[in-house]
């Protein structure tokens, strides 16, 4: 795997957070979230980007959301009201840590929990980064008569192969997963089976039941945002095709979308070379420059937001 450490912390839950870590101690801090497939962790999720802003001088942290990675699997630290058990595990950790306010990013159902962090506790919140979030449809209230269909949520099964298959199907740069990758998620998936189900149980009826859906929506709030915040979403996503991203985009006036080519659902192991410019500079300076927007394939559906990109 990547070049940074394996740790853990204590939550006033009685928790163990387990989280991967690299860059100097006093270093800005960054948070990644990682997706919500089975096997997911801070370290398969972000084993490209970690070591990448850790050289740019940042304090990165990725944590294993409950349900996932070595997240403390006892039940009752199970992950039972889903996004929302997620947001308040993010506010357990980054007090546990002592940080005050920090840079944060999520990718897939991770960019959910980022943004629903975010619409809780933006006085922490400097600058956001998303990547490619289906979750977004429904919580932004887009008709589902309006999307476009993807790919089966991929499953697996229990094995190497399912896991490797479902990985495949999803990953634009298929030559990144190697046997190593696999088996870490396998390992995690097992371990957080149980988890990681009673997590999808909330988060499926939130999505048909008025009332629970009312917690998890972003309709108002998100879209009132005045954090800077950047969104990519690859044009070859097959979870969620990019239709779909360009009505969410409708949605999110203040949100500056980019639209990155030869990437799939998961854009920083897609064109990790590519997000690790832009999370390096916008995190650094608020800004991105004029080549690199357009490398990454800034909206050209409307006018770009002032201050975003440095000309």
């Amino acid at each position: 795997m990547a070049d940074f450490d394996s740790a853990s912390i204590d939550l006033t839950t009685g928790a163990k957070a387990h989280y991967a870590v690299a860059g100097p101690v006093d270093g800005p801090p960054v948070i990644l979230l990682h997706g919500g497939l089975p096997g997911s962790s801070g370290a398969a999720g972000w084993r490209f980007m970690i070591p990448a802003l850790a050289e740019r001088g940042f304090r990165v942290y990725a944590p294993d959301r409950p349900g996932f990675g070595k997240a403390d699997a006892r039940p009752q630290h199970w992950p039972v009201r889903g996004i929302l058990s997620w947001a308040e595990f993010m506010e357990d950790f980054v007090n546990a840590l002592g940080l005050d306010t920090f840079f944060l990013a999520g990718n897939s159902q991770g960019a959910q929990v980022a943004a629903t962090y975010a619409v809780r506790n933006p006085e922490r919140v400097e600058r956001m980064i998303l990547i490619a979030s289906g979750g977004f449809n429904a919580v932004l209230d887009i008709p589902a008569d309006q999307l476009t269909k993807g790919i089966p949520f991929p499953q697996w099964e229990g094995t190497v192969e399912s896991m490797r298959s479902m990985l495949e199907s999803i990953v634009y740069r298929t030559e990144s997963l190697d046997d190593d990758l696999i088996k870490l998620r396998c390992d995690a998936a097992e371990i957080q089976r149980e988890a990681y189900a009673a997590a999808g149980a909330w988060n499926r009826r939130a999505m048909t039941d008025p009332t629970y859906r009312q917690a998890h929506r972003l309709t108002g709030h998100l879209d009132q945002l005045q954090i800077p915040i950047l969104y990519l979403y690859g044009k070859q996503d097959v979870l969620g095709p990019v239709e779909n991203a360009y009505l969410q985009e409708d949605r999110l006036p203040n949100v500056q979308f980019f639209y990155p080519d030869e990437c799939g659902h998961q854009g920083q192991t897609d064109q990790p070379e590519m997000h690790h410019e832009v999370f390096g500079e916008f995190f650094a300076t608020g800004q991105v420059s004029r080549k690199l927007a357009d490398w990454a394939g800034i909206s050209t559906r409307r006018p770009e937001l002032p201050g975003i990109v440095a000309d």
